[in-house]
């Protein structure tokens, strides 16, 4: 089973969305486990740091759950390096693991960020790879991409970006919860890298590696 850590605080059928996502993607069993009193996530440097403990302490009880590998739903890795000193099990960004699968896919990448410049974690492994980024303008957190507009927008950004890359990474899981990937891959021919799909395709490669005794926990 794989944990999956939301970095926000949401209702059950919202904060569930990307664990059906990668079941559905990929037949693996999911718990989804979120963090307290961040309704908008983290979209800044001070939610970032606000939520990194949370973040710790949800990842040991996604552990003590019994989970196989844990999942951080955010494109920033946030709290990966402090949940991998802290945990036994394998700890996924969804940043780095659509980084890597977009590094795969093409020469030029196009970042499609929510605000602000594309986070480290990104840009750390995509270096000149990194042709273009753009966010969608007016779109301040992630709860403005649960709105028409906000999803017309990101549609046009991801659309200008095509024009300068050979794949586009999104640096953003909330464009997981609104199903931008499907949308985008029937407007441009290019791959488009969702972020949640690119960590449950991680966590497939290791999980089924225990189940074939080909890896060790």
């Amino acid at each position: 089973m794989l944990g999956i850590i939301r970095v926000f605080t949401a209702d059950e059928e919202i904060a569930g969305k990307h664990g059906r996502i990668i079941t559905n993607c990929f037949g693996l069993r999911t718990a989804t486990f979120t963090i307290d009193d961040q309704p908008l996530g983290i979209y800044d440097d001070a939610t970032h740091k606000q939520a990194i403990p949370k973040i710790v302490a949800a990842a040991k009880k996604a552990e003590a759950a019994g989970v196989k590998a844990l999942l951080i739903s955010c494109a920033a890795d946030p709290g990966v390096e402090e949940c991998r000193q802290a945990l036994s099990i394998p700890v996924i960004g969804a940043g780095s693991a659509a980084s890597g699968i977009g590094l795969a896919l093409g020469r030029r990448v196009g970042v499609l960020n929510l605000t602000g410049p594309t986070p480290p974690a990104i840009t750390k492994l995509l270096g000149d790879r990194l042709v273009a980024a753009a966010s969608p303008p007016g779109v301040g957190n992630t709860t403005h991409l649960l709105n028409p507009s906000g999803m017309n927008l990101a549609i046009e950004t991801a659309q200008m970006l095509a024009q300068q890359a050979d794949v586009i990474v999104f640096a953003c899981t909330g464009y997981s919860t609104i199903g931008l990937a499907k949308i985008l891959r029937n407007k441009i021919p290019l791959p488009v890298v969702d972020a949640v799909e690119a960590g449950g395709a991680v966590a497939l490669y290791h999980i089924r590696g225990i189940m074939d005794g080909t890896e060790s926990r």
